[in-house]
């Protein structure tokens, strides 16, 4: 039982911190405090609905469906080359650094919106929650004890980002902090846009 536990909590931890856009997008909302515990929340619980969903019979279904998974990708690359268009613009532009007395630039709404954007529209969520992580998970003694260990690997993860980006916070009262923030971030995201587009070129 413990085994299945700890190869759930191993396994999905060390594919979530690859899982680029939603660290991304969860550690710029941290740094400057912008309803990131919010953001985190629905990444979590968006991670264990998949994790469940797919030991249980999802991923069997998704892959009778090749065509769906390929319309995701695309949306995700053109959704992941927006963001990285913005990073990089205030990378380059530059911004205000931090400070006590900053207007919040994003309304919890749009955290929101941005959040279930940045998930339901990255193909690799899918291709690791429904497919690759429950046919480790397949192999375990429990399914549901395997799960339980995944889950508890995407809260511990979320909730580090988002205590250590507004732990980092009060680092980043210079304007150059931003611009290299923003940079890498822009730089993840428009990498991960064009791994996807390399990988739909590879399967077509």
């Amino acid at each position: 039982m413990w085994e299945s536990y700890l190869t759930g909590l191993v396994v999905c931890g060390g594919i979530i911190m690859a899982i680029g856009a939603q660290n991304a997008y969860v550690l710029g909302l941290a740094v400057r405090r912008e309803y990131h515990w919010w953001s985190a929340g629905l990444c979590m619980s968006a991670d264990i609905i998949l994790l469940t969903a797919g030991m249980f019979g999802v991923s069997a279904f998704l892959l009778t469906m090749p065509n769906a998974m390929e319309a995701m990708r695309w949306l995700g690359i053109v959704f992941l080359s927006w963001l990285a268009a913005q990073a990089l613009l205030r990378a380059f532009s530059g911004r205000q650094g931090l400070n006590a007395e900053a207007v919040q630039g994003h309304s919890l709404t749009k955290v929101i919106f941005a959040t279930l954007a940045v998930t339901v529209l990255n193909p690799q969520v899918y291709l690791d929650t429904l497919l690759l992580i429950p046919a480790i998970g397949a192999q375990q003694e429990s399914a549901g004890i395997f799960v339980a260990g995944a889950s508890t690997a995407s809260i511990l993860w979320f909730s580090l980002l988002a205590w250590g980006g507004a732990a980092l916070s009060p680092w980043l009262s210079k304007p150059i902090a931003w611009r290299m923030i923003d940079g890498l971030i822009g730089l993840m995201m428009a990498t991960i846009a064009v791994h996807l587009v390399l990988a739909s070129a590879a399967f077509s």
